[in-house]
């Protein structure tokens, strides 16, 4: 059986397809800077040497109609038609409280995830446009919705409530929800392995940093706390993300610069984070070019990005009263040495430090730990879209 994972984010979409016979991965990709200038998708068929398509992306939906030209197409292809793959694995955002666990799409379910855009503004639009893209080309092809959200829903309820009236949370379900769950869920897992130690025995801080971004304590196997909350806006500072702001600025902004609550969303979702720091890109490979070159506002976003993360590994040390590794994951986890250095500056104290040659590393597993560190650092690319394939397979299978 062939399943198709789309995986889309705020300014990425991977892909991956995937026969679940053996869980091989017959062809993967990621359309990289969507709706920034040089956009383009890098393509890799398995036992070849991956290729890299320049081609305008300006949205989601254009991503989309790019990743199936690319598998269908007699040079690039490995279908010969969109027949061949049995199920569709989406990764979505935000179910609010409608969703505890991976479901199969029907009309419904594709209210329901309408019905939480306001909720992940950022993500929703384009996990619907990809699921809508597909249902179009596959009609026929059962798809499958799996949640960022699931995986958090053992955090307690002390660490999920807002201060906030309780009404609030029994009228619109207003509480902390987190998300990147698929991604903290496999990276904990893979750092068992890596640690030779059950999975239920370990503390950890996972951090999966990309585009968005967002810290999790896992205990024993269970998210008991993340960073991002209600929405995918809270917790760290992101790519055009504010992350947690002090609440009365909102009102500040509205009356001061005379904003409605829209401009405000967009404002803080779009058009902040370290693209509004550094006023250069929201994205961490010119940041570092800017950086190196002595821009002192992308010195000062990295600074400001690093500091927060080094914030919640801190806090969540002490929320689960030790510490067995910090795990690195996504875009920028896996591939930035410049701000894991950084996030790693003066961490001795929690038995954190790493070795600055295996620091060099991209893009691969890697322990990076200074020999004599009582706590590991690991670095773990995510494979979110195998998490996806598995959840449709038992959904499809059933």
């Amino acid at each position: 059986m062939k399943i198709l994972v789309i995986n889309t984010g705020s300014s990425s979409l991977k892909y991956q397809l995937i026969d679940m016979e053996n869980e091989a991965v017959l062809a993967r990709g990621l359309c990289d800077r969507i709706g920034i200038d040089n956009s383009f998708i890098k393509h890799t068929r398995t036992g070849c040497d991956p290729i890299v398509i320049e081609v305008d992306m300006t949205s989601h939906k254009a991503a989309i109609r790019q990743v199936i030209d690319v598998l269908t197409n007699g040079n690039t292809g490995v279908i010969s038609d969109m027949s061949e793959i049995a199920a569709v694995g989406h990764r979505i955002v935000h179910g609010g409280e409608k969703f505890h666990e991976s479901v199969i799409i029907d009309e419904n379910v594709m209210a329901a995830i309408r019905e939480c855009i306001d909720l992940a503004p950022l993500h929703n639009p384009p996990n619907i446009i990809g699921i809508e893209a597909c249902m179009h080309i596959m009609p026929d092809t059962p798809m499958v919705a799996v949640f960022d959200t699931a995986f958090h829903q053992t955090i307690p309820q002390h660490a999920y409530l807002y201060a906030l009236p309780y009404e609030m949370y029994e009228k619109h379900g207003i509480r902390k929800y987190g998300f990147h769950g698929t991604s903290h869920k496999y990276v904990a897992q893979r750092a068992a392995v890596m640690l030779a130690r059950p999975l239920e025995e370990l503390k950890l801080v996972t951090c999966h940093l990309g585009n968005g971004a967002s810290v999790c304590a896992v205990e024993f196997g269970k998210s008991v706390d993340t960073s991002m909350g209600f929405t995918p806006l809270d917790g760290l500072v992101m790519g055009t993300r504010s992350g947690s702001v002090d609440p009365a600025v909102v009102k500040f902004l509205m009356e001061n610069e005379k904003m409605t609550p829209k401009e405000i969303d967009e404002y803080l979702n779009k058009k902040s984070g370290v693209l509004g720091i550094s006023g250069v890109s929201s994205d961490f490979r010119d940041l570092e070019e800017a950086f190196d070159a002595g821009n002192e506002r992308a010195r000062l976003a990295i600074r400001i990005f690093c500091y927060r993360v080094k914030q919640y590994i801190g806090s969540y040390a002490a929320v689960m009263n030790g510490l067995d590794a910090v795990v690195f994951t996504a875009g920028i986890g896996e591939n930035n040495p410049l701000v894991r250095r950084i996030i790693m500056e003066n961490m001795d104290f929690l038995g954190l430090r790493i070795d600055p040659e295996k620091n060099t590393v991209r893009g691969r597993e890697m322990d990076i730990s200074a020999a004599d560190a009582k706590v590991r650092t690991l670095v773990i690319p995510t494979n979110e879209e195998l998490a996806i394939a598995r959840e449709t397979l038992r959904l499809v299978s059933k």
